[in-house]
């Protein structure tokens, strides 16, 4: 269920609000500048001390977790509704409710991640991720999907509301789960509060790996999702239309197909990390992953072509999919317990912000070498990553692989 919450608002924000857009008149350029709200997610970092250092005093008695998971599902909840009273009609105040929602599904991120790692010991969390991944993809499937499927057949307010009363369903899942048994003594001082939530979280990560490796390692964690997150927002959506597709057929092979496809990759991702170890597996999956970009490729030589729809959408999404596991395996790896929020979400901040990045700037790359030249740009943006990875191989290769 928490998987499930942290999916469902994600593509509302991004791909699924850009349909919301297109059909309003909005250019693309300006579409993939607002989807990229989702960009929210990349600096969730600057807030995270907070989720490991303060509790709420309204939502003291739920814990430190649970009351800041609450207080964000509460936030998505409202966000999501507010959305849907304005439209994008009223554009200014709707980007403002947008980034309102996205900025409190970001928190609601950093809360799941550090439950995750918290509730149970590290042997566990292989099967933690699988079920996570499971819910996660689910939320997809239904913002993702049936959003697009109800907005064919009734109006885009009427989704959103749907959407935000599904939340509903992880509020009372966060309300029954019990709070994980961390004890962490409180600061004695103002100073101390900040020295323990703001610094000593970044400074523990360069004392354990040393200056170089651990600058190298943060490097590469910038890099390697690139070409995978280059294609979320603003981008895919009006891409899928503009060559043909209708929304009911996206909504099918994209997001209801292309969902449990992705489901099975992260099933192979996850035996991959049984059996080679995360960063081998995560070496393998990078590599994988952006070459399965150019498989939209088939989509401009085949405009309207569902067989060839089909056949991208299971290659990306599979190896999307198979990249899950050992990238959470390989961040978990490297989170010190203290700091569980803060760490965690400075590290999966830093694996989207680069593609968000240039997502953010598709509309206009797409307007200067079309279609066609922004796909092979993205697959080939994974060569950086990759020299960092044989840099980086002797120093995590022996620690990812798993003891028998």
């Amino acid at each position: 269920m928490l998987g499930f919450s942290s999916g469902l608002p994600f593509l509302l924000v991004s791909v699924t609000l850009a349909y919301w857009l297109k059909e309003n008149g909005i250019v693309l350029k300006d579409i993939t500048m607002i989807a990229s709200a989702g960009m929210t997610y990349a600096f969730k970092f600057v807030w995270a001390p907070l989720l490991d250092h303060w509790r709420l005093p309204l939502l003291r008695r739920l814990g430190q977790r649970r009351g800041w998971l609450l207080l964000a599902q509460l936030g998505v909840f409202v966000g999501l509704l507010v959305m849907a009273a304005l439209t994008p009609r009223q554009l200014p105040l709707f980007i403002a409710a947008t980034l309102w929602a996205a900025f409190m599904g970001a928190t609601q991120d950093i809360a799941i991640d550090a439950y995750r790692i918290e509730i149970a010991p590290p042997s566990a969390q292989g099967a933690l991720v699988a079920t996570y991944s499971l819910g996660y993809r689910i939320g997809l499937l239904m913002s993702g999907a049936l959003a697009l499927i109800l907005a064919d057949h009734i109006p885009w307010v009427t989704v959103y509301i749907l959407m935000a009363a599904v939340m509903l369903l992880p509020i009372i899942t966060t309300l029954m789960m019990p709070e994980p048994d961390v004890r962490r003594p409180a600061p004695a001082s103002w100073l101390e509060a900040m020295r323990e939530g703001v610094i000593d979280p970044f400074a523990d990560f360069f004392r354990r790996y040393g200056w170089a490796v651990a600058g190298l390692t943060l490097l590469f964690i910038l890099l390697f999702k690139v070409p995978e997150q280059a294609l979320v927002g603003g981008f895919i959506g009006p891409f899928y239309r503009d060559m043909g597709f209708s929304k009911t057929e996206i909504g099918a092979i994209t997001k209801i197909y292309g969902v449990w496809i992705g489901i099975a990759g992260a099933f192979a991702g996850g035996a991959a990390v049984a059996r080679w170890g995360a960063w081998r597996a995560l070496g393998a999956c990078i590599v994988l992953g952006a070459i399965s970009n150019l498989l939209y490729l088939l989509l401009i030589a085949h405009q309207g072509h569902l067989t060839m729809l089909t056949l991208a959408i299971s290659g990306q999404n599979f190896f999307e999919g198979m990249l899950g596991p050992p990238t959470v395996a390989f961040l978990s790896l490297l989170v010190n317990r203290q700091h569980t929020a803060t760490q965690y979400a400075l590290l999966s901040s830093l694996v989207n912000l680069s593609g968000k990045v240039l997502g953010f700037f598709a509309g206009s790359i797409v307007a200067l070498v079309g279609y066609g030249g922004y796909l092979v740009i993205t697959a080939f943006s994974v060569l950086p990553a990759m020299v960092l990875f044989l840099c980086l191989w002797r120093r995590f290769d022996p620690v990812a692989v798993p003891s028998s």
